[in-house]
């Protein structure tokens, strides 16, 4: 895939593209989400989705994140479209985000008018600086470290404030870090019938998962059989994952 680096985003641009996609990451793999993230999100451009992934370095100040990925990530998509890489027709756009990448768009949709078509929410958390950073609890300070705002401010934001109505909350069944129960029951009260839930195999690094290179020799080994049978578990997971967002965007786009 042909990714370009455009004012700070990392984008990936298809022929005759069907809608845009901004993706932001987890914590600490954001700093380079076409690496971190690569084979999904290359998985996109293929349906004919525009990636824009904005990378950002995690602070205590999310609400200051999540003002500073939306502008940077309306910036690109204005260059994209004056330069005319993209053509200034009505596309949908949609957020997608992992882990803390989660968070933002939730804060984008409630501190910021935003037109989405819908944001897809993959392992959602909000813990406390305390729980997030092990380092907090060792430092030996009277000052009190949190995230702006607070997972308990968050949840009252978006129960407040959050305006995008179609939302895809995937969580997975072996992952331990996922708080995903507590903003279903939030989004399902602020939009009844159209907060969609999925719980798939894998866990909190699922999304993380590359494409691995296997090349048989001139003859089919055993080894090669062990081979492709470890590649089709790696992908089983990731595939899953795929397919359900995929199915979510556009329901009657062929399989």
């Amino acid at each position: 895939m042909d990714w370009k680096e455009i004012r700070g985003n990392w984008v990936i641009i298809p022929r005759n593209p069907i809608g845009i996609i901004h993706f932001l990451g987890g914590a600490f793999v954001a700093t380079a989400p076409h690496l971190t993230y690569r084979w999904l999100l290359e998985e996109f451009a293929i349906k004919g989705y525009v990636v824009i992934a904005t990378p950002f370095v995690n602070t205590l100040d999310h609400r200051a994140i999540a003002q500073s990925v939306l502008l940077e990530f309306e910036r690109t998509l204005e260059r994209l479209q004056d330069s005319g890489e993209i053509r200034k027709l009505y596309l949908p756009t949609y957020g997608i985000g992992h882990s803390m990448g989660c968070k933002l768009h939730l804060l984008i949709g409630s501190l910021f008018r935003v037109e989405r078509a819908g944001n897809v929410l993959i392992s959602f958390n909000n813990y406390t600086a305390k729980e997030a950073i092990p380092l907090v609890e060792q430092l030996n300070s009277t000052l009190t470290i949190e995230f702006t705002p607070t997972p308990l401010e968050t949840n009252q934001l978006v129960q407040e404030l959050y305006h995008v109505r179609r939302n895809l909350i995937i969580k997975f069944s072996n992952d331990n870090l996922d708080q995903s129960v507590t903003l279903t029951k939030i989004l399902k009260n602020r939009f009844p019938e159209m907060v969609t839930v999925q719980t798939l195999s894998g866990n909190h690094t699922t999304p993380l998962g590359q494409e691995i290179k296997w090349q048989t020799g001139t003859s089919f080994t055993p080894f090669d059989a062990l081979g492709q049978w470890f590649k089709q578990e790696v992908y089983r997971d990731l595939n899953h994952l795929k397919k359900a967002i995929f199915f979510w965007l556009n329901p009657l786009a062929p399989s």
